[in-house]
């Protein structure tokens, strides 16, 4: 599998400005926010540069507790540079566990990106993103 690196590394959080706030004092900076509607509520999103990755701050819409969603680490992604024929490549090896049929196309979201989520091994989440050139 071709992939170009890590993309990011999501964190779900109960309190974005807190959560900002707390990596900013790490030494990251908050690049860009955004938001995307999900079936249970709209999610905030922001993204922090770290200086050599970056973290993905997801406030969930649905006001459950972070802990009630599997903790606050819910998946890690990586960048890809054809996500069709990363995801065929997979698909050929056997790896049958995508959540969706096909990719999801935000075209708005972080300047447009197409991801698909597939469960690893020991039943973590891996997000495969490729953003639009």
């Amino acid at each position: 599998m071709k992939h170009q690196g890590l993309a990011h590394i999501a964190v779900l959080t109960e309190d974005m400005e807190k959560t900002i706030a707390f990596y900013e004092l790490l030494g990251g900076t908050c690049t860009e926010r955004s938001s995307v509607q999900k079936p249970t509520g709209v999610n905030l999103l922001a993204m922090v540069d770290m200086g050599g990755f970056w973290l993905e701050i997801i406030q969930p819409g649905d006001g459950t507790p972070v802990a009630a969603q599997g903790g606050v680490l819910p998946h890690i992604a990586i960048e890809v540079a054809d996500l069709p024929a990363v995801a065929a490549e997979l698909k050929a090896q056997g790896i049958d566990t995508f959540r969706t049929p096909e990719p999801v196309v935000l075209p708005e979201l972080f300047g447009g990106l197409r991801n698909w989520f597939f469960t690893g091994p020991s039943g973590e989440q891996i997000e495969l993103i490729e953003h639009f050139s």
